[in-house]
């Protein structure tokens, strides 16, 4: 009998030990998001599911070009993922159908290259804005179906949940999020 309780609980051990380490990993470091919709196409999917890296943004700073994941207004409670293209303190436009930063035309190679980018309630077209600081102008990929900054205005820091990090299904997919290099 003695046996048995002490196998038992050897395996309740082990159960606790790998659910802590779950949590811990899913809570603090990585935490899987599914692609919903074509706001990302054509470089990700409906239904494709990636790794979205929590630690990157308590050491530093987003970036322009990174793929973020954050909490939407107006309820803060679904997540979007999009792509970060404005910065805090930066002024942005669009004008015949580009991105302009500080005047000067946004190079946006991971969109096809006749993409003209309409603007939205938010920005209209030749509006400069000032995104303000801790603020974000974030856009999806397929810009002509994306519920972005556009319409929501710049994305507080505060409600950046984190960076697409890695492509994890469909295994046709598989590798890591890069972040594209900006010319002006």
């Amino acid at each position: 009998m003695n046996k048995i309780g002490s196998f038992i609980l050897e395996i309740l051990q082990i159960v606790v030990f790998a659910v802590s380490i779950f949590l811990f990993v899913y809570l603090l470091i990585l935490q899987p998001h599914k692609i919903k919709g074509a706001s990302m196409e054509p470089n990700f999917h409906d239904g494709e599911y990636l790794l979205t890296d929590k630690i990157s943004y308590r050491i530093g700073q987003p970036t322009r070009g990174d793929v973020v994941v954050f909490k939407a207004p107006p309820t803060y409670k679904d997540e979007f993922i999009k792509r970060i293209v404005g910065l805090p303190g930066e002024t942005i436009s669009i004008q015949r159908g580009k991105v302009y930063i500080n005047g000067r035309e946004l190079k946006e190679n991971y969109i096809p290259e006749n993409t003209y980018i309409t603007p939205g309630k938010y920005l209209q077209e030749g509006q400069n804005l000032v995104i303000p600081q801790n603020s974000y102008f974030v856009l999806g990929d397929n810009r002509e179906h994306s519920l972005d900054s556009r319409n929501i205005g710049p994305v507080e820091r505060q409600y950046i949940t984190g960076r697409a990090w890695f492509v994890y299904w469909p295994v046709t997919e598989v590798g890591v999020i890069d972040s594209p290099k900006y010319l002006f």
